[in-house]
Parts: structure tokens; C-alpha cells; sequence
């Protein structure tokens, strides 16, 4: 294949600059592109350099065309050197392109580049009339005429060695050339025999004119059916049926009348008639024990203590590992999942999805598709959360220690409303219980 390299030195001019009707030409090329994008205006400028400068690319064209464009010299010439449609080196009066790819390779190629190196010498040279170089390309685009070769611009097709030394000796003569395939065939055409669309209904308009004949019988079946769905359109308008019917759908319940949702609402979380049952039902219990035989009483119990007039819990004050296992366990309660009784702010609609909500109070972290290795930390170290809250978080793309260490205000404030518990993140302090975790496991 091709040697993508520039030519030597000795043979590079020293400056170039477009002609004042190309340099017309190039201005036109890149206000096609919007203000940013003149990039893309880099292969029909290199085309145009490469055609004024005789059909080769020289360096000082590339690096004109790049400060044209305001491209670094190398983006340029990465393109100039990927294309083999661009010459690096001087090229003959005639460039000769052979395809050497599959179809090509497969129909003679390798016969008319064994004609090539026999009559020119090795690609890349320039013949010593002037006249000829070539050079093997991939793939352009002539496949059911191979093999073929293109020559400066224009294609010839279905050659053999024979026919492509006498295309040769024609151009080098000065003599007409016929352009396309060379034996005989027109366009694409199977290169033999014509088996496919020869039925001359095709052509003669009778096939179209049955197909009309058709459409027209049918516009009457069409007629009916349009006045049937305008039939049943005036029915639904008049005899409208209920948008929910009641099948298939749960019934709805009011929230549930809990210590919390009175809490919310403003109300003492335990209702009056609620302790008095539970007074009278303590003292059943007392005495029922003391009616057993052998059973000493005892009062260690709430309804044994309000049985006796005693209050019902103990007044004795908890040592202070007691108190933090109780502490411990309160914040590893999974607050409820609903913005009214978690004491979330006016901020947070209620009538929002979590994730609505979240977006309304803050960015969402970034997660990741997968715990690291598949090892997930256990989050639920970090005092507050527990497994379900862990799980929530999971679902978010949350794995690791580090993630919650690294949030900010607006991604904590975005948990919080997504959790439904605004500000607890930050009493709890798990950005900094992460980072103490992440330290450690480090």
C-alpha cells in the first residue's frame, strides 16, 4: 500500500498561496460553516492546494491552509496523510490510482498492478516522460466494474492488462479516451446478459395505469369507513364514559391516623383515649398475676407500675453507654418516606416524585453503574443510615464511602430531599463519618 510520507526536501517550494481566484474560491469553501467550525472546510482547501500546486500536496500548502483554518500544522497534516486521495510527492502528468481491494483483487487487480510495475517501475515515481505515476489506493467505490483505476479524475472500468496499456498509449499520444468501462457496458449493468427488469410493462405505463384503475375502485370502500370513524367519534362525545372506572383499579385509603401524622398535623401524638385504655388494660394484667398462686408481684412493667399508681416508666437516670445505644438505634430508624411527617420544608412540594423533589433542592451526586470490583462498602456504618436507606442509596449509584465524602452542599441538599428527611444529613454529619470510614478502610 501507500507510503504516506512527504516528499523529500529538495523537492518542496518553499512557499505557496493560493491564487486570487482560488483564494475567492476557499473564502466561499469556509463560509459554509458556522463562526468555530472552518475546520470543516479542510479537505476542499487541501483539494484545491493540491490541484493548483500540479497534483501533489507540498508542506508549505498544508501549513497555509492550516493558519487559513486556525488548525495546528499537525491536525492538517494528519488528514493530508490519511487521504491517499492526497499526492505527498510530485505525481506524473496522468496520476494513476489503482484499487487493490477485494472486488478488484479479485477480478485482476493483481494482473494490472504486475502491467504497472513492469511498464513504470515501483509506485510513487514519476515515469521518465513526465507522462505516468502511480500508486495503489483502497476501495473506490466502482466494485461491480472491477477491476479499475482512477486516473487524475476520472474512472476507467472493466480494464485487463491489455486495455489499460492502450489507455495508457492513448493519453500519452493525445488521443480522445473513452471514460467508464471499457468493454461496452453502461452504468452498472450486469456485465453479461440482461435477466432483471426487462417485463416492458414496466416502462410503457400500464403497470402504473392498473395500479390507478385499483386506487380508484377502493375510494369508495375508503368513503364508507371514514364516515363509520366520524360515526363513532359522535358517539364517544355524547355518551362519554367515566376516564377511572372503578375495575381493575385499589381502593384509596386516607394516610394512616399514626403518633406521626398527628405529630405533623399539630396534634398530641397520643390521643387521651388511648392512655385510658391502656391504664385499664395494665390493670387487668396486674390482677390477673396476682390472682395466680406462687407468683410474687412484680412491678418492672409499664402496666404494673400504672396498676400500682406508680408512673409507668422509671425515673432512674440510663448510664452513658445506655444512652448512646439508644441514641445509636433512634438515628438508625429509617425515617418515613413522606415530606409532611418528616419535617421537610416548604421548599419541597409534596405532590412530587423523590426525584422531583430532589431536583427542586439541590444536584443529584454521581453514581456509578456498579459497586468497584463488586465490593460494595456497608453504609450503613455511617451512624443514620440503615439498610433501607442504604438500599435507596444503592439504587443511586452510591457504593462506596468515598462518594458520600466527597459531596457538596447542593448534592447533600439533593439526598436529603430524595430521602424525604431535609437536613439530617448534616446533624449526622455523614459527609464526615465517610470520610472517617474511607480513611480507615484505606
Amino acid at each position: 500500500m501507500a507510503n504516506r510520507r512527504l516528499a523529500p526536501a529538495a523537492e518542496q517550494p518553499q512557499h505557496f498561496a493560493f491564487s486570487p481566484e482560488n483564494a475567492e474560491w476557499a473564502r466561499g469553501q469556509i463560509e459554509k460553516y458556522p463562526e468555530g467550525r472552518q475546520a470543516s472546510a479542510v479537505i476542499p482547501l487541501l483539494w484545491k492546494a493540491q490541484e493548483q500546486n500540479g497534483g501533489w500536496l507540498p508542506r508549505a500548502a498544508i501549513e497555509a491552509v492550516a493558519d487559513q483554518l486556525g488548525m495546528p500544522h499537525i491536525r492538517v497534516l494528519e488528514v493530508a496523510t490519511f487521504y491517499t486521495m492526497f499526492a505527498l510527492e510530485p505525481v506524473g502528468r496522468f496520476w494513476i490510482q489503482l484499487c487493490g481491494t477485494v472486488p478488484c483483487d479479485c477480478c485482476g487487480a493483481k494482473e494490472l498492478k504486475a502491467a504497472l510495475q513492469a511498464r513504470l517501475g515501483p509506485p510513487g515515481h514519476v515515469s521518465a516522460d513526465g507522462n505516468f505515476s502511480w500508486l495503489e489506493v483502497e476501495c473506490l467505490g466502482a466494485c461491480c466494474n472491477a477491476p479499475m483505476v482512477q486516473i487524475n479524475q476520472d474512472y476507467y472500468e472493466d480494464l485487463s492488462p491489455e486495455s489499460l496499456n492502450k489507455l495508457m498509449d492513448d493519453l500519452a499520444a493525445g488521443r480522445p479516451v473513452k471514460i467508464g468501462s471499457q468493454v461496452g457496458r453502461v452504468s452498472s449493468e450486469p456485465k453479461d446478459a440482461v435477466n432483471t427488469l426487462t417485463d416492458p410493462t414496466l416502462f410503457d405505463g400500464s403497470r402504473v395505469g392498473a395500479w390507478r384503475k385499483r386506487f380508484e375502485a377502493t375510494k369508495d370502500e375508503e368513503a364508507v369507513k371514514q364516515d363509520e370513524a366520524k360515526s363513532t367519534e359522535a358517539r364517544a362525545a355524547t355518551e362519554a364514559k367515566p376516564a377511572r372506572p372503578e375495575a381493575g383499579r385499589p381502593v384509596e385509603q386516607g394516610t394512616a391516623d399514626g403518633p406521626a401524622q398527628r405529630a405533623a398535623a399539630g396534634q398530641a401524638p397520643v390521643r387521651e383515649s388511648d392512655k385510658a385504655d391502656a391504664a385499664e388494660r395494665g390493670t387487668s394484667e396486674a390482677k390477673t398475676a396476682a390472682a395466680r398462686p406462687g407468683d410474687s408481684p412484680a412491678l418492672d412493667s409499664p402496666a404494673e407500675r400504672a396498676a400500682a399508681g406508680e408512673p409507668p416508666a422509671k425515673t432512674e437516670t440510663p448510664d452513658a453507654e445506655t444512652r448512646a445505644l439508644a441514641e445509636d438505634a433512634a438515628l438508625r430508624t429509617e425515617p418515613p418516606q413522606h415530606p409532611a411527617a418528616a419535617g421537610a420544608d416548604d421548599g419541597v412540594p409534596e405532590a412530587e416524585n423523590p426525584e422531583a423533589r430532589a431536583d427542586a433542592a439541590g444536584e443529584r451526586p454521581k453514581g456509578l453503574p456498579a459497586a468497584r470490583e463488586y465490593r460494595p462498602d456497608d453504609l450503613t456504618k455511617i451512624r443514620g443510615i440503615g439498610p433501607v436507606n442504604q438500599t435507596r442509596l444503592n439504587a443511586l449509584g452510591i457504593w462506596h464511602y468515598d462518594q458520600i465524602a466527597a459531596w457538596t452542599p447542593r448534592e447533600v441538599a439533593w439526598v436529603g430531599a430524595y430521602l424525604a428527611f431535609p437536613g439530617r444529613i448534616d446533624r449526622e454529619n455523614w459527609v464526615r463519618q465517610a470520610a472517617d470510614l474511607a480513611g480507615t478502610k484505606g
